[in-house]
């Protein structure tokens, strides 16, 4: 343990950005003591007296013009249909990585505890759905049960998992077929459809959503 501490001793926040900075190009003009006076400064700043660079490429390219190309927007995603009407985005909470292997194995867990369902209220309404129901999102590849949070953050017909938890598994629905252009698997968009279940037996959550650790919603329609 001693040996791999070797060269963390570190005493205060600025040494850590002085060695950053000596072996950066784009920070060397930007001192741990200039941040404090300036409040920041923008990079890439080459040297101490180079005022900082607010946005790139102000007067040109690197590798000369840039090039645009007119297109038409297409896909080839599975979209909602009757039988699924729902169009399904996976994405991340602010607290927690990927899987989730790093951080529900720390403190964070419970700032972020469990999975939620994000859905409009216009279609929680339609479907006879509350806040904090238990409820089964199903695709043709599978389905999961979480907690809903109804919220405006996700537009009408749009439902919003984030993949963290694997006991509420997000990539169980998404579709993992390749998409010709990107060259890379479909797994933020699909159908999938919407309905009450009962609480599963792996989580007896009774604290409203909204009552743990950061989950809120301060964008209510």
């Amino acid at each position: 343990m001693e040996r791999m501490l070797v060269g963390w001793s570190y005493a205060h926040p600025g040494e850590v950005w002085e060695e950053m900075r000596r072996v950066t190009p784009d920070f060397w003009g930007i001192t741990y003591e200039r941040l404090e006076r300036e409040g920041g400064v923008h990079w890439p700043c080459p040297a101490l007296d180079h005022p900082g660079t607010p946005y790139l490429f102000a007067e040109e390219f690197p590798s000369g013009r840039g090039r645009f190309w007119s297109v038409e927007f297409g896909t080839e995603s599975e979209l909602p249909d009757e039988d699924y009407p729902f169009i399904l985005s996976t994405g991340r909470v602010l607290y927690h990585w990927h899987g989730g292997t790093m951080t529900r194995v720390s403190a964070l867990d419970a700032i972020w505890p469990e999975c939620t369902v994000e859905l409009h209220p216009h279609d929680a309404a339609r479907l006879g759905l509350a806040e904090d129901d238990w409820v089964e999102v199903a695709s043709r590849r599978g389905s999961i049960t979480a907690r809903l949070l109804v919220t405006g953050r996700s537009p009408e017909g749009t439902v919003f998992i984030p993949f963290h938890f694997a006991e509420a598994a997000a990539n169980v629905l998404t579709d993992n077929r390749l998409d010709t252009r990107a060259k890379i698997p479909d797994y933020k968009v699909c159908g999938v459809r919407i309905g009450r279940a009962a609480a599963p037996e792996f989580l007896d959550a009774r604290e409203a959503l909204t009552d743990r650790g950061a989950i809120k919603d301060p964008v209510l329609v």
